[in-house]
């Protein structure tokens, strides 16, 4: 009898918690049968579905439809006369069969037509202006995947001339490719979806296909200001997440921990993604230039070498810091360069001290900066640099554990990194709020709280 009465008010229960819900699904129902207002889903945020992220008339966060429009402008007329220039989006790459790594747009896709999708293909010519091929995705897709931009939003919300289905591709694309006298396209990101026709093909062999990115770097070496307001935040927030882990190392001196704590201090203020997967190297692996395991406890006394950048809309920060998360530094762990090395004894006073230092210094003093890491790689480094253009100075030594030096300066690594925009009265340091004299990071580390007001008040007075 208690089994059955048990059982009784089991069924009872579930029949209310269903009733319950079957009233609420009713509710809603009711309320958006009545709904007059249907928001157009583009695949990706909009002034209309993020109204707190996009205002009207932007397609990026800060920046407008307009820019768009006139940075295709500015690379037609970067481009010869009847060129007709090719831009595939960036393709998905895959983890396993159905889980799909993070996907990242194609810096020259993205800057001229905004969309943060993969699937299409851009094509950009005088005669047409901005045609876009777009995914045509099945109902199917659309349960698993969500809303995929597709002719709608190439037309409306990012401004396309014209719009087709990628499945056109192959009936619509080799007539354009026939008028052209001259063919470009993104090498990186080439699609057999067009590299396969025959059109293609045979403007390949008559010598007609050139590489695009000498252009579309060209037109994305000088920022915006609406690109330059962007590169700020992105660089405000490294800063800001860097400066955070830096105290968060004196409790925590592992070299996981602290990627994972910056990883969330960017992401909590609002970067999309990481730059690249933080470098974290504590002792010897900070004279690993690219280290990337990050997967060891920090020695007490060693330093720990951190690079490190953001994702936001679109525009990356690069910055590196190098401190003992003890809080001290030992008379070893110095700024040394050339002259300082030999006089420690690092570098012997021979024909070989230069080829030595390259080896202890073997990277550049540093790289262009904007929609990607190394930005506008086909802009050569010895080109005046002009307002607007923003860049990184990174200067750093790196001792390896096997290097015939003095032992107490063998598996030492230290680089400093600071993001710099040239302007038209100088320059502007853009990661300049990080501490990286040695009395401001001592005070930092050792005084907590009460060291970052010291700092700011060290810093004030110093600049």
């Amino acid at each position: 009898m208690q089994g059955l009465r048990r059982k009784f008010f089991y069924n009872i229960s579930v029949y209310q918690v269903g009733s319950q819900v079957a009233s609420s699904l009713h509710e809603s129902i009711g309320r958006s049968t009545y709904s007059t207002r249907k928001v157009f889903d583009a695949g990706q945020p909009t002034a209309a579905t993020h109204p707190q992220l996009l205002e009207e008339g932007e397609i990026t966060p800060g920046i407008t439809s307009d820019e768009y429009i006139s940075r295709r402008k500015r690379l037609l007329e970067l481009l010869p006369e009847k060129s007709l220039a090719i831009i595939a989006s960036a393709p998905v790459k895959m983890m396993t069969d159905v889980v799909p790594y993070t996907f990242r747009q194609d810096a020259d896709y993205l800057y001229i037509t905004g969309c943060q999708q993969p699937g299409g293909v851009a094509v950009l010519s005088d005669e047409c202006g901005l045609c876009m091929f777009m995914p045509d995705p099945s109902p199917q897709e659309v349960v698993w995947q969500g809303e995929i931009a597709g002719v709608d939003a190439a037309l409306d919300t990012f401004k396309a001339e014209k719009a087709f289905p990628i499945r056109r591709i192959r009936e619509i694309l080799p007539e354009m490719i026939g008028k052209a006298s001259k063919l470009f396209h993104n090498v990186k990101t080439a699609l057999p979806a067009y590299t396969d026709l025959e059109a293609f093909r045979m403007a390949t062999y008559d010598g007609k296909v050139k590489d695009l990115s000498r252009f579309t770097h060209e037109a994305r070496w000088i920022k915006s200001p609406s690109e330059l307001k962007l590169m700020r935040q992105s660089a405000s927030i490294a800063c800001q997440a860097l400066l955070q882990t830096m105290m968060f190392s004196r409790t925590s001196p592992d070299e996981s921990m602290l990627s994972a704590k910056v990883e969330y201090e960017c992401k909590m203020r609002g970067a999309q993604r990481m730059a690249f997967n933080p470098v974290v190297g504590g002792g010897a692996n900070g004279s690993v230039i690219h280290y990337s395991r990050n997967d060891k406890k920090i020695r007490d006394g060693d330093l720990v070498l951190m690079d490190i950048g953001c994702e936001l809309h679109g525009y990356l920060s690069d910055l590196t810091r190098t401190w003992p998360p003890c809080g001290s530094f030992s008379s070893a762990q110095v700024e040394m360069l050339c002259r300082g090395l030999a006089k420690l004894g690092i570098l012997k006073d021979d024909r070989s001290s230069s080829q030595s230092y390259h080896q202890l210094n073997p990277t550049a003093i540093g790289h262009y900066l904007g929609m990607d890491v190394h930005d506008c790689s086909m802009i050569r480094n010895d080109r005046p640099l002009q307002p607007g253009v923003v860049i990184t100075i990174e200067p750093g030594i790196y001792i390896p554990s096997s290097f015939d030096a003095p032992e107490r300066y063998q598996g030492i690594g230290i680089r400093i990194e600071d993001e710099v925009l040239i302007t038209e009265s100088g320059h502007e340091v853009l990661t300049g709020s990080m501490p990286k004299e040695i009395q401001h990071i001592k005070s930092l580390l050792n005084y907590g709280n009460g060291g970052a007001t010291e700092l700011r008040s060290m810093r004030a007075a110093s600049s």
